[in-house]
């Protein structure tokens, strides 16, 4: 299959940056989107010009590292997927496919397709473990804990960091990525110890960062590979106001 692919180039954080256009005619319906990045980029070392600097690691939809705003939208047009997992069956013969970073302040630009989220690692440095030391890992049913209250945790637990909630948002805001791993840790027995000063910590970092506030338009949601619910933002609201209060 033909494509055409607009893609956005820059050289470095400070310069200006464009969408450049390609053209591809040995694309097959069942390459990811990130294989045809690699003949793009195969095919630009060839003829001695600059390949396109991308993240990606697993390609299985894990580690978030492949984030990519895709025709507008973060992680491209499926539901539930990251960018790796967007295959060109999804597309149609000479179809024109627009790539770019996620666009936000705090995820500033580092090359081409690279940004740079060491914000939401310092996030994480700020309270998102558990530092209580437990000894040896104790089995699975040792501590009883309510069915939905693990499977909420869990839910929680399935962010991959990947920054597409904050490029969805129209203010750029952090709040599911945060909420996330402070409702993660929050509904289990094991993350009680800190759980006020890990709430208050990962909020006032998030500020820092200058991340956007909420406005509730549950872009985040919708955009979210994981697909993890606004119920989080709600659980941490909660867990602020109970962190300042008592």
């Amino acid at each position: 299959m033909h494509i055409t692919l607009r893609i956005w180039r820059q050289t470095n954080p400070a310069g200006p940056g464009r969408l450049v256009t390609y053209e591809l005619s040995d694309v097959t319906e069942d390459m990811s989107l990130l294989e045809v990045l690699d003949l793009l980029n195969l095919q630009l070392a060839r003829n001695g010009e600059e390949p396109i600097a991308f993240d990606s690691d697993c390609r299985e939809g894990i580690c978030g590292s492949c984030g990519l705003q895709i025709n507008g939208r973060p992680h491209g047009p499926l539901k539930g997927v990251a960018s790796c997992q967007i295959h060109m069956r999804t597309f149609k013969e000479n179809d024109t496919i627009t790539i770019e970073p996620f666009r936000a302040k705090a995820f500033p630009v580092v090359k081409d397709l690279v940004i740079d989220r060491t914000a939401f690692d310092r996030i994480i440095q700020a309270g998102g473990f558990i530092s209580v030391n437990t000894g040896g890992a104790p089995d699975a049913n040792a501590i009883p804990i309510p069915k939905n209250t693990v499977d909420a945790a869990f839910e929680a637990a399935a962010c991959i960091s990947c920054g597409a909630c904050v490029a969805a948002c129209k203010n750029a805001s952090a709040m599911l990525f945060v909420a996330a791993k402070v409702a993660h840790l929050g509904r289990l027995p094991q993350g009680e110890v800190e759980r006020k000063e890990r709430c208050l910590s990962m909020v006032a970092q998030m500020d820092a960062e200058k991340f956007g506030a909420c406005s509730n338009t549950y872009a985040c949601e919708a955009e979210c590979p994981k697909e993890i619910s606004v119920d989080n933002i709600a659980f941490l609201n909660r867990e602020l106001l109970r962190a300042k209060v008592f």
